[in-house]
Parts: C-alpha cells; structure tokens; sequence
C-alpha cells in the first residue's frame, strides 16, 4: 500500500504520522504540493498523463494526507487544489478532502455554512468597502475582531474597541486590498475549547486559557484536558457535518452570557498542542481512520 503525506519532512506531524505509520508495516511518502506537475493528453499511453512528483505517480496512491498547503498567489493555490481534485478523481483517497479545504481557507465561506447549518456562530460582516467596515464595526457593537480572510494560528488578528483605531486600521488595511472581515468579540474569559473531530466523534478536546484574549497555543496560550458536555460535542460534530470535514479542528467558545459558539473549523487541523494533554495518540487514530476509509472505496 501506498500512502502519501502533504508535509514538511521536519515537521512534528509529519513525524507523528510516520511512525504511526510503520506500526501498521507502511512507510509512508513525503510530498510537497509546490513539486507538483501535472500532465494532461500527452499521448494515448494512459502512464503519459496524470500527476507526478519526480518519477512517482501520484494517482497510485491508495491514499494522500494533506498537511500542508503553503502560501501562494491565486494562480498557484487555484492550480494546486484543483491538482487535488483530480487526484480525488483518479480514485485517491483524499484527507481531507480539496472540497473541505476550500472551504476552511476562506472563514466568511465557513461563517456562512455553519449558519446555514444552524450552527451558532458570533455576528460576523464581511466587506471590501472600508465605510462598510466602519458601518459594521458601529454594527457589531463597536467591540470586534477583525481577521485575516485567509489565516491560521491567531496571526494578524486585531480586536478593535475604539471608533478612531477601528478608522486607521482599515485605512492601513485598504491600502493592501484585503477583505474586512469582522467578528463581534465575544467576551469569553480568555478561554476557548479545541475540540478533535475524527469522523463521527470527538477523539480528544482541551480548554485553551491565554494571557489576553488570543486563545491559540501558538500565540502563548495553554492548553488543559477537558471533558466536553453534551451540547458542546454535538455543536463540534455538527459543526465539522456542515463542513464535510472527515477531520476537523473546531474552535468552541462559552459567552459570558452563557451561550456558546463555534467560532472556527480547521480543515488541516494540527494536534502537537492538544497531544500534551491527551491520554489518546491522536496520529494512530488518524491513520486507522485512513486505512478504514481506504479500505471502504
């Protein structure tokens, strides 16, 4: 069996899932997305076409984990998940899939699912017009957090309370073309959950307790084990169903107000904090979920 891994060979996950791996008799492959190269109609030799990394042909995979998708301009991102599509196409099995990716890259695209879905979301506006994004942040409240569309790890976002900040900072923002997207802030004690989807269960879940009101481990918070009740696992499972995520990081937050929310869903969600506190290894069950999914093609 052949099973591929999207990652950074010096990565910790790349690590966990090697080694997760070999228990199973398999050693797995590493690839990176920006290696890549696809070939359509070269010849009526059906080994002419498909997508290659160096001389290995993808579309003999059994099954391909995504891990990483680096930065890159529109043409380059838009190339690299229809390269995964394909893939998907020839009968790989993808995880998680290019359909969920595309739609936790962008956050207004999941904001607006999990309304759909009648998931409980924080108010969210989404703009490129900065006296819009001044409307809104009036709006919201006048107490927000604005985003980057794209982003991870709690990087570039901004909590804006005053009316004349809010006003410069989306000055500052419109000069480089981003998109405004405001979350009403919701005070939560500096404290959120992560909660580990792997199928149709909650692996693993710890309460994230930050210094301020950033709650991701990469920006210093830390992370304790947690039981989740019953509302908060069926909002985490409901919440990655409506992304379709086999998968899934999902962001859970307690208002002060007593409600909750999904706040976010990783489709390529990371593990190395919530694995120091968890009993389960979490990379085992992700490649058993692999290998039972492969297996049911």
């Amino acid at each position: 069996m052949r099973i591929g891994i999207l990652a950074n060979k010096e990565g910790w996950h790349y690590r966990q899932l090697t080694a997760a791996f070999k228990k199973c008799g398999i050693e797995p492959e590493c690839y990176s997305i920006t290696d890549l190269v696809a070939k359509v109609g070269m010849s009526k030799a059906s080994t002419a076409s498909g997508s290659f990394a160096g001389d290995r042909r993808l579309e003999e995979l059994d099954a391909l984990i995504v891990r990483s998708i680096p930065a890159g301009s529109l043409e380059q991102i838009v190339f690299r998940m229809n390269a995964l599509h394909c893939l998907e196409q020839a009968g790989v099995f993808v995880m998680n899939p290019p359909s969920v990716i595309e739609k936790t890259v962008d956050k207004f695209y999941t904001s607006s699912l999990l309304e759909v879905y009648g998931v409980p979301t924080p108010p969210t506006i989404v703009t490129e017009n900065r006296d819009a994004a001044m409307e809104a942040f009036r709006e919201l409240g006048g107490d927000v957090v604005v985003k980057p569309l794209f982003g991870s790890l709690g990087r570039g976002m901004t909590r804006l309370d005053d009316p004349d900040v809010a006003y410069r900072v989306f000055r500052a923002l419109e000069m480089h073309h981003y998109v405004f997207y405001l979350q009403k802030f919701i005070s939560h004690d500096n404290r959120d959950i992560r909660a580990f989807v792997l199928g149709d269960r909650v692996l693993s879940a710890m309460e994230r307790r930050g210094a301020n009101w950033k709650t991701n481990i990469a920006q210093g918070a830390v992370g304790c084990p947690i039981e989740l009740n019953d509302r908060q696992e069926q909002l985490a499972l409901k919440a990655a169903k409506a992304i379709g995520c086999p998968y899934a990081g999902v962001d859970l937050v307690h208002s002060g107000d007593g409600e909750e929310f999904v706040l976010e869903v990783n489709g390529v969600p990371g593990w190395q904090g919530l694995q120091k506190v968890s009993d389960i290894n979490i990379a085992d069950e992700i490649v058993r979920f692999v290998l039972k999914g492969r297996e049911g093609r």
